[in-house]
C-alpha cells in the first residue's frame, strides 16, 4: 500500500469546514515548492505509463519468455525495497532536494540504458538500480509537500498529487501506445518490433529528465534542531512497540500485494500474448482505464461515509477476486477489457481508504514506521507477485496467473476481517468518520 503517508494532523479536532469556492482558491495561491513538486509529479506520471506500457513489450520483442519478463518486472520493485531506508535517512541527512534531484538525473539515465540494450544480465541490472534511483521520489514528494503547505492546504494538494500521477499520468498510456506506431510507420516496420519500442522507452526517460529540470528552484527549507531535555525524556512513558498489530496490517496487505502484482505486472504483456494487440490499441485500453480510475478514486470519501472503511476494503476485495478470473479465462477482448476496467476502478478506490484504516490504528507516535513497512510490503509483493506470475503463464497456462491473484485477493480480506472485524472503532477512526467530507 504505497499511498500510506504519516499523518501527524490531530485527528479528534473537529474539522472546519471551508466553502467549496474558498478551498479551491487556496489552491490557486500555493508555495513555489508545491508548484514545482506537482509539474514533476506530472512528468513522473507520465514516465510511469510509458515506460511500463512499452518495457515489457520491448523485453518480448527481444525474444524474452514471460518467465524472464516477469523477474525484469520485479527487479525495479526490489532495487525499491533496497533502496528505500538508506534513501531515506540520506535524505534527512543532507536534505531532500539534493536526493530528489539526483533522482532525477539517474532515474531517466538508467531508464534510457534499459531501453537501449538487449543482455538479459544487463536488463535487469539497469532495471534493478533504475528502482533504486526512482524510490527516492516516493521517499522525497509527500514530505516536501507536506512541509511546503499549511493545514488548509495540505489535503487539497496531496489529493491533487495523486490525480495527477494517476490520472492525469494514465494518459501516458495513450503517448506510449502512439510512440512506436509513429516510429514503426516512418521506419515501415511492425509497430511490435523492437526499435519503435525501444524509443517508447526512450521517450519515457526523456520526460522524467524535462520535467525534473525545475527542481532545480526547490528551496530546502531551515529545519531547527530540537532539543529534549534529559530529565523529560526519562519522565515520559515509554511506549511499547506494537508487534502483533503491525503483523496484523502488514501480513494481509502482503498478500494483497502479491496478488495485484501478479496480474498488473504483466496485464499489458498479457493482452499482446492473449489478444497480439499492437501497442496503439493497447496504449488507448490503459489511458480510458488509468484516467477514469484516477478520477473515481475522489468519491471514495462518498463511499466510506456510506459503508465504512473496513467493510468496503474487504468488499471490494472480494470483488476483484472474481474479476480476476474473468479477465484470465474471458473468451473476447471486450469482455476482457470491460473486466479490467472494473478491477481498475475498484482498485483505485480503496486505496486512499486503505491508507487511512492503517494509519488510524496505530498512535501518531508509530505512523511514520507503519509507512515505512507498507513500502517494504509493496516492493516484497510486487517482486514476488511478477516473478510467480511469470513462472505459471511459462510453465502452466496465461491464465494460472489470474488465479494465483485470486486466490491472494481472497485471503487478504479475510485475514483483515479476522483481526479487526470484530475490534470497536478508535477514537481517531470516530472522529474521522464524524468529520469525513
Amino acid at each position: 500500500m504505497p499511498s500510506v503517508q504519516n499523518t501527524s494532523e490531530n485527528t479528534t479536532q473537529p474539522a472546519r469546514r471551508m466553502p467549496k469556492r474558498l478551498r479551491w482558491f487556496s489552491l490557486q495561491h500555493l508555495p513555489l515548492n508545491v508548484y514545482l513538486l506537482l509539474f514533476f509529479t506530472l512528468g513522473k506520471g507520465f514516465q510511469l505509463t510509458i515506460a511500463t506500457l512499452n518495457i515489457s513489450y520491448y523485453a518480448h520483442s527481444l525474444g524474452y519468455r514471460p518467465d524472464f519478463i516477469g523477474v525484469l518486472n520485479a527487479m525495479g520493485a526490489i532495487g525499491s525495497l533496497l533502496g528505500a531506508i538508506p534513501i531515506g535517512l540520506l535524505a534527512d541527512r543532507i536534505g531532500r532536494k539534493p536526493v530528489l534531484i539526483v533522482s532525477a538525473i539517474f532515474t531517466p539515465l538508467f531508464l534510457a540504458a534499459t531501453g537501449l540494450t538487449t543482455s538479459a544480465p544487463l536488463l535487469l541490472l539497469f532495471s534493478l538500480v533504475q528502482g533504486t534511483a526512482a524510490c527516492a521520489y516516493w521517499v522525497t514528494n509527500i514530505p516536501i509537500l507536506t512541509e511546503s503547505s499549511n493545514a488548509q492546504q495540505r489535503v487539497g494538494i496531496l489529493a491533487l498529487n495523486s490525480f495527477l500521477l494517476l490520472g492525469v499520468g494514465a494518459l501516458g498510456n495513450l503517448l506510449g501506445g502512439a510512440i512506436p506506431e509513429i516510429v514503426a510507420g516512418m521506419l515501415h516496420v511492425s509497430a511490435a518490433s523492437t526499435l519503435p519500442l525501444r524509443w517508447g522507452v526512450l521517450t519515457a526517460a526523456l520526460f522524467t529528465l524535462v520535467f525534473g529540470l525545475p527542481l532545480w528552484f526547490l528551496r530546502e527549507p531551515k529545519r531547527p534542531a530540537h532539543h529534549t531535555p534529559k530529565k523529560r525524556q526519562e519522565r515520559a512513558p515509554r511506549e511499547p512497540f506494537p508487534f502483533m498489530l503491525f503483523a496484523q496490517l502488514l501480513i494481509p496487505d502482503l498478500l494483497f500485494t502479491m496478488g495485484e502484482g501478479a496480474v498488473v505486472g504483466l496485464m499489458q504483456l498479457y493482452f499482446v500474448l492473449r489478444f497480439h494487440l499492437l501497442p496503439g490499441p493497447l496504449g488507448v485500453i490503459f489511458t480510458i482505464s488509468g484516467f477514469i480510475g484516477g478520477i473515481f478514486s475522489l468519491t471514495s470519501p462518498l463511499f466510506v461515509k456510506r459503508w465504512g472503511k473496513l467493510r468496503l476494503i474487504t468488499l471490494v476485495q472480494y470483488l476483484s477476486a472474481p474479476l480476476m478470473i474473468l479477465i484470465g479465462f474471458s473468451p473476447t477482448l471486450p469482455l476482457t477489457i470491460a473486466g479490467e476496467y472494473t478491477r481498475s476502478l475498484l482498485r483505485t478506490l480503496i486505496d486512499p481508504i486503505y491508507a487511512a484504516f492503517a494509519m488510524e490504528r496505530v498512535s501518531d507516535r508509530h505512523r511514520a514506521t507503519l509507512s515505512g513497512f507498507y513500502s517494504v510490503t509493496w516492493s516484497i509483493g510486487y517482486s514476488i507477485g511478477p516473478t510467480i506470475a511469470g513462472w505459471l503463464q511459462t510453465n502452466i497456462t496465461l491464465s494460472a496467473s489470474f488465479v494465483f491473484g485470486a486466490c491472494c485477493l481472497l485471503v487478504a480480506p479475510s485475514l483483515l476481517l479476522i483481526f479487526f472485524g470484530r475490534k470497536p472503532l478508535l477514537v481517531t477512526e470516530v472522529a474521522t468518520e464524524n468529520t469525513s467530507v
